[in-house]
């Protein structure tokens, strides 16, 4: 399945791509949490090039490998493609940033500190 050079997608595009029917869009848009379209100021699904990847995978495991909606939702998760774990694992990252950055400042200040006596 190959996805056009286009950063974003209407939903009769994205069927398409999949070879299924819109209304197979909407549905694995409502049962994965990873798969949330925009709005255009139309009120059209507008999809991301990152939501179409993933419903290539959910499709795959679905219609290929035959997943049941739950373990794909599990496949999803453990393979950090699920919403979610990608919140939490940029919510660390940044985390980590800031303690390191944290960790720098005190440093400085405290030779800083050490220097005016």
């Amino acid at each position: 399945m190959e996805i056009p050079e286009k950063l974003y997608f209407r939903i009769g595009e994205v069927a398409r791509i999949l070879g299924v029917a819109t209304h197979v869009v909407r549905f694995w848009e409502t049962e994965f949490r990873a798969i949330r379209p925009e709005k255009s100021a139309s009120g059209q699904r507008v999809y991301a090039r990152r939501d179409v990847e993933r419903l290539v995978v959910i499709r795959r495991l679905l219609r290929e490998e035959r997943y049941t909606l739950d373990g794909a939702r599990r496949y999803l998760r453990e393979h950090g493609l699920d919403e979610a774990t990608a919140r939490v694992d940029r919510a660390t990252g940044l985390r980590d940033a800031l303690v390191a950055a944290r960790a720098k400042l005190t440093a400085a200040l405290a030779k800083l500190d050490g220097r005016g006596e």
